[in-house]
């Protein structure tokens, strides 16, 4: 099995297609880094020191000198009931402008990024991985190199099973690096802004990162186990594509909740639960009796994990069976 596992993961980065697609899922979360940091760069000292400038001429304007009177007479009304004791300097932020108010950027958050950027990252590589799987196996299938791999190994589940086992390792693993490169290289440019990276605010993102690798590398089984079934990268390709893109809406159509749909529970797995509407009886009095009322639940990751296993399970399974006993051309 090892010697067959080696053979398979030359052929494997011997296929130039791969390798193609290696770099452009390296090249793609480049650009969405540098992106993120560039448009996430805290303001230039002259752009601070401009914006300081016209906070202080504008301060000087009779209807903000008299929002500010107005403010000290009555508190309350401008701070609300929670009057500190320096009322002087809690005026001056809530009736007065701002040097914030002629300066804005979006400062960096990875909490945030989790949901945004990162996401993004995993998504794009795991439909990149899906691709590697595909097209090793349909290489096979469109060259007919198939029925001369079997004359040296002619059990054919062996065989199955090692192709299986070096794409989805070699995609999960590859896609566990580039995302662990893309939150460290996101932490150390928040750190040297000074911004948070403690209290596990980067953790949860390499996390995210390592669960989206499984994701990816998932999805990569699943591209090789359809192309292996239906013997055709294209036939694969669609199938995949319509469940991940269209099910969602075909589920809606039919009246399936949310909680079926391939996208959500791929999301909930990346970010260990997602949040969907439902729709549920309404409660609160007699009046919203027979009614439905929408509520947001949150979709658990071994929800996920259990939904999205069970159809990759079938896949392979129905993919083992068929190379096992169809004919081979």
């Amino acid at each position: 099995m090892s010697r067959l596992l080696r053979v398979e993961l030359t052929r494997l980065l011997c296929r130039r297609a791969v390798l193609v697609i290696l770099v452009v899922a390296v090249a793609i979360p480049t650009v969405i880094g540098v992106a993120t940091v560039l448009n996430t760069r805290p303001p230039a000292a002259s752009q601070l020191a401009y914006a300081e400038e016209q906070a202080a001429e504008e301060s000087q304007r009779k209807v903000y000198q008299r929002q500010f009177e107005q403010c000290l007479e009555n508190p309350e009304n401008f701070i609300g009931d929670q009057v500190p004791d320096d009322v002087r300097t809690a005026c001056e932020l809530s009736a007065l402008p701002q040097p914030d108010w002629y300066v804005y950027y979006d400062e960096l958050d990875l909490a945030a990024e989790d949901e945004q950027s990162g996401l993004a990252v995993v998504i794009v590589v795991a439909i990149l991985m899906m691709l590697i799987g595909t097209t090793f196996a349909g290489h096979d299938w469109a060259s007919g190199s198939v029925s001369n791999q079997l004359l040296f190994e002619p059990r054919r589940p062996l065989v199955w099973a090692a192709k299986a086992g070096v794409v989805a390792g070699l995609t999960g693993l590859f896609a566990g690096f580039v995302f662990t490169v893309y939150w460290l290289g996101l932490g150390v440019v928040a750190s040297s802004r000074d911004l948070p990276v403690g209290d596990g605010i980067l953790l949860d993102g390499l996390q995210s990162g390592w669960r989206g690798a499984g994701v990816a590398a998932a999805a990569a089984l699943a591209g090789y186990a359809l192309t292996m079934l239906f013997r055709s990268t294209v036939a694969a390709l669609g199938v995949l594509l319509a469940a991940s893109v269209a099910g969602g809406v075909v589920l809606a159509v039919i009246g399936i909740g949310s909680v079926w749909n391939p996208g959500l529970n791929i999301g909930a797995v990346i970010l260990d639960g997602a949040k969907y509407w439902a729709e549920v009886p309404c409660t609160g009095g007699i009046e919203f009796e027979g009614q439905q009322c929408s509520v947001e639940k949150t979709l658990p990751i071994g929800r996920a994990l259990w939904y999205l296993g069970t159809g990759l399970v079938l896949f392979a399974a129905a993919s083992l069976a068929s190379f096992h006993r169809r004919d081979v051309p």
